[in-house]
């Protein structure tokens, strides 16, 4: 539990601390390099979910975070495993860096715009929140075909 709390406060903490510096410094439509074309600070405010899909859907986008915030939390009390903990506080972490935005950011709330920032070469222009949920996306793949439960106890497979 330990784990998981640390990991999604960090996270949700970076997550608003370079939202609030990209609306400081940033202006959009003109990007900033950072390593080259391979990076770049380009702020947005977007609507929808990933590659600005679903932007007349915010309030069901916003809704869906949430029960998977909440989700989280409820089986967070069954984590065992350090690997399942940092999987979950991302995953935690970068939830509610975006519905934070959804409920609080302009235009309304449950219809917030998400703060985008980051750039890379043909994809969609995202947040530390969105590496996050990447992230733990990815980790929870891993767990999975380790055979690792949630409880930390090893699956010995089944044939």
């Amino acid at each position: 539990m330990v784990v998981f709390a640390v990991v999604g406060l960090l996270v949700l903490g970076l997550d608003q601390l370079t939202k609030a510096l990209a609306l400081q410094q940033l202006t959009p439509g003109e990007p900033v390099n950072v390593i080259g074309s391979l990076l770049k600070f380009n702020l947005i405010r977007n609507p929808g979910a990933a590659f600005s899909l679903g932007s007349d859907f915010t309030p069901v986008i916003s809704a869906v975070q949430i029960i998977v915030a909440v989700g989280v939390v409820w089986l967070s009390r069954r984590l065992g495993s350090v690997g399942w903990a940092v999987a979950f506080g991302l995953l935690f972490g970068g939830a509610v860096g975006n519905i934070t935005d959804r409920i609080f950011r302009e235009p309304s709330a449950f219809h917030g715009h998400v703060v985008d920032f980051l750039q890379t070469p043909h994809w969609a222009i995202f947040n530390v929140a969105d590496m996050a949920v990447t992230s733990a996306a990815v980790l929870l793949v891993i767990q999975t075909l380790r055979g690792i439960k949630l409880d930390g106890t090893k699956d010995v497979g089944k044939k």
